[in-house]
């Protein structure tokens, strides 16, 4: 299994990210897609990677509450 430390951002719908409340975890998963979609509220919507080549998941709902998990 990998160890990742993973930045979740929670993002409501009135304070968009800027506002968003962010914490931070150590994960070990040989999946970062299969631990969020065991862990999350909400289904994932995107998978992408960011300029450092860290995995970003973002999962939501039609509400506009979004969670957004960086894995480094």
């Amino acid at each position: 299994m990998k160890e990742y430390e993973v930045m979740i951002e929670s993002i409501n719908p009135c304070g968009g990210a800027r506002h968003a409340i962010k914490e931070f975890v150590d994960v070990e998963t040989d999946s970062p897609e299969a631990y969020v979609r065991s862990n999350s509220p909400f289904p994932v919507m995107e998978i992408t990677a960011n300029a450092d080549g860290d995995t970003v998941i973002i999962t939501g709902n039609d509400a506009g509450y979004r969670k957004k998990y960086t894995f480094s």
